[in-house]
């Protein structure tokens, strides 16, 4: 471990400058209590991009992003109070997938705090208490009390957000500014924790039979899609990917199978029950990655898991740590040709009920959106009937990442989250939501104009929350609903607030292939609203009863 010196600055600068190992961008909205922050990334020595938000929510997606597209440590900067809270529901999805951010949060000067401080979250004579409520979004929390304890909290919370989910730490206005001067040192790697040796489990891959690894969200996290493509050619094993982990392996690999859980294609489950062996690599199997899989994972003799999260499902076997270094031992130490899966038919698509209302289908679109898309691009899929038919239907390009909020499913993550990949990447990223999702927070959409992020948004417009409109359908009567709205004339709308943006409104398919050759075409932000149908249902299994195609 080595140790740099430095000499005597603020605390806001040691922040900015540490910070500058991990990342290159600070996201975030302004406020009196976190402005030394901002301060010092302008007059920092180092390369750190300072980027405003139009809402605490949105940077922290941005964050996030630009964490999940980069393999790269996420920062996130809000002021106290009102802005400090904004943040709970993006730390809560970073939380739940493991995305590793790390929070500065502003807080009132320690001298003020118990008598009266405006946005007062000290606990204090009956006020929140900012570390208690953070505590429960994040894998580590401190408040910086004294300036020389920064190295120190600065080390902490890196090592914590770099293992896994966001780190919070509550930095009062007047310790910002106080100057500090020691060393900081570096994050030590992480140890790992083998339950079962890879030894041991080197021989239960060996044993014959075929074999499918699933492949889940740490693989992306770990960048060890390489080293999965290795351990799946040892073995011969054909390749499956939960709905937030599309990009671990090429979707057009010979051995990609397709996509597990409720977006997933439906003969998924049978490919797993024909397996003697499954390796769950990097993947924990909620429920939204192993519907349908219950059945064939308990009857499967040999299940192994690799990686850091706690198994969903009964495992055989468990090694826990670094994932990379994991899959390239076990490729190394087995080898076993001539077991795969069969795979001379496709795995099918969900088969959906035809839609007759106005608009462009589901299918459609993604299908014409995925026939534009150049080797690279990033796609970030949001919640609900959009996101459902993209996991499904969107092949993710040659060296893209691909983006999805599952673990807290909040609405509205794609347009932070997008801005966050893209300038992350420095590459163009297709942000794909619906209307519900750009109305909570796609206003984004200016921080990108602000910024030039090269982000195509794609919003289907349905006028509804159209997955809770299909549930007041298929689960209770359907005489009412609470989720059909007003039309709204987004892209045009969109175009009247920000007339140097290229936008479109599309009503045909042919209008979106025109609008999407149009808009990949630019080199900053564009925009196409697309109108479908609010009755058409999504590819999602749930929702079906017809389980193939």
């Amino acid at each position: 471990m080595s140790d740099r010196a430095r000499t005597a600055h603020t605390v806001a600068d040691v922040v900015v400058e540490r910070i500058a190992e991990y990342s290159d961008h600070i996201f975030g909205v302004g406020g009196a209590n976190i402005e030394d922050v901002y301060d010092a990334v302008q007059r920092s020595r180092v390369s750190m991009t300072g980027i405003v938000a139009k809402h605490e929510f949105g940077a922290a997606t941005m964050a996030d992003g630009y964490a999940r597209a980069t393999n790269r440590l996420g920062v996130v900067a809000a002021t106290s109070g009102g802005g400090a809270l904004n943040l709970l529901a993006a730390l809560g999805e970073s939380f739940d997938s493991r995305v590793p951010v790390l929070a500065l949060v502003g807080q009132p000067p320690t001298g003020v705090e118990g008598k009266g401080a405006f946005q007062d979250t000290s606990g204090a004579a009956g006020r929140l208490d900012a570390e208690a409520i953070f505590r429960s979004v994040s894998r580590y929390c401190a408040k910086v009390v004294r300036a020389e304890d920064i190295h120190a909290e600065l080390d902490r919370a890196i090592e914590a957000a770099l293992s896994g989910g966001p780190a919070v730490l509550l930095l009062p206005k007047d310790i910002q500014a106080a100057t500090v001067s020691g060393t900081v040192n570096e994050l030590r790697a992480a140890v790992v924790d083998g339950r079962d040796s890879l030894a041991e489990v080197a021989e239960l891959l060996a044993a014959p039979g075929p074999a499918v690894i699933i492949a889940g969200p740490e693989i992306a996290r770990a960048d060890a899609r390489t080293e999965l493509a290795a351990l799946a050619a040892s073995l011969d094993a054909s390749v499956l990917v939960t709905p937030d982990a599309k990009d671990a392996l090429s979707n057009r690999h010979p051995r990609f199978a397709g996509v597990v859980g409720i977006m997933g294609h439906p003969r998924a489950p049978e490919l797993v029950a024909q397996a003697a062996l499954v390796v769950l690599a990097g993947a924990a199997l909620p429920m939204t990655a192993r519907a349908g899989l219950d059945d064939a994972l308990a009857g499967c003799p040999r299940v192994v898991h690799l990686g850091t999260d706690e198994p969903f499902v009964p495992v055989h076997a468990r090694v826990r740590g670094r994932l990379n270094d994991q899959l390239l031992e076990l490729a190394v130490k087995t080898s076993r040709p001539g077991f795969g899966v069969a795979q001379a038919d496709p795995l099918g698509e969900l088969k959906t009920p035809a839609a007759t209302g106005p608009g462009v289908r589901y299918r459609e679109a993604v299908l014409a959106i995925a026939e534009r898309l150049e080797p690279g691009t990033d796609v970030v899929a949001d919640a609900g009937n959009t996101g459902a038919a993209v996991v499904h239907h969107l092949p993710v390009p040659e060296g893209g990442r691909f983006l999805i909020a599952l673990g807290m499913g909040g609405m509205g993550y794609s347009f932070g989250a997008g801005i966050g990949s893209a300038l992350g990447r420095d590459r163009r990223t297709v942000v794909i939501a619906g209307d519900g999702s750009y109305f909570m927070h796609g206003h984004e959409l200016h921080t990108a104009i602000e910024y030039q992020a090269p982000v195509t948004f794609i919003v289907f417009n349905n006028n509804a929350h159209a997955m809770c409109v299909t549930r007041e359908q298929l689960y209770y009567s359907g005489d009412y609903t609470f989720n059909r709205f007003r039309p709204a004339e987004i892209g045009a709308g969109v175009a009247a607030m920000f007339p140097e943006l290229p936008a479109w409104t599309a009503t045909t398919l042919g209008d979106f292939e025109v609008a999407l050759d149009k808009a990949l075409a630019v080199r900053g932000p564009a925009f196409i609203e697309l109108r479908c149908d609010p009755d058409e249902i999504p590819p999602f299994a749930p929702f079906l009863k017809e389980p193939a195609l």
